[in-house]
């Protein structure tokens, strides 16, 4: 018997939807970080690892844009004029789309200026640790545990 998903996977939706060069320009930028830091001090790599602690990803940004859009179209609809309630209403349906689909158009728009998903940022920060040597060689299971959680 076969089982059918009817929403995406959840651990990278937005690559599925990105165009492949939005995807390979987004890859190299991560590279050229990652080289970049490499040749620096160790106080640089530890500076650009705070810095992506606190770099949004799409799914933050998307969130934070949704919110701005809905209260801002509901205030303009209570004081203004009634057809702004159409703002929250098509922004509602995009966050629907978003959580069935992994994809709504407001996306393309944040991949376009630049923001990253979270793997991507991820993936930067993992790279810049191995590089700082974070990370020991342990065959012990629950220490490479401790180890990934504190990553």
């Amino acid at each position: 018997m076969r089982k059918y998903h009817v929403s995406p996977a959840t651990s990278n939706p937005v690559d599925k939807d990105s165009s492949p060069g939005k995807i390979v320009t987004m890859a190299q930028r991560t590279e050229e970080h990652v080289l970049n830091f490499a040749q620096q001090q160790l106080d640089a790599t530890s500076e650009r690892l705070e810095q992506l602690t606190h770099e949004w990803n799409t799914e933050r940004a998307l969130v934070a844009m949704a919110g701005t859009f809905v209260l801002t179209g509901t205030l303009l609809s209570l004081f203004r004029n009634r057809t702004w309630s159409i703002v929250p209403g098509v922004m509602g349906w995009f966050l629907v789309q978003h959580a069935v689909q992994g994809w709504c158009p407001p996306l393309t728009l944040l991949r376009q200026v630049g923001v990253r998903t979270a793997d991507e940022i991820m993936e930067e920060r993992t790279a810049l640790k191995v590089l700082r040597g974070d990370f020991q060689n342990t065959r012990d299971p629950l220490e490479a545990l401790r180890e990934a959680r504190l990553s």
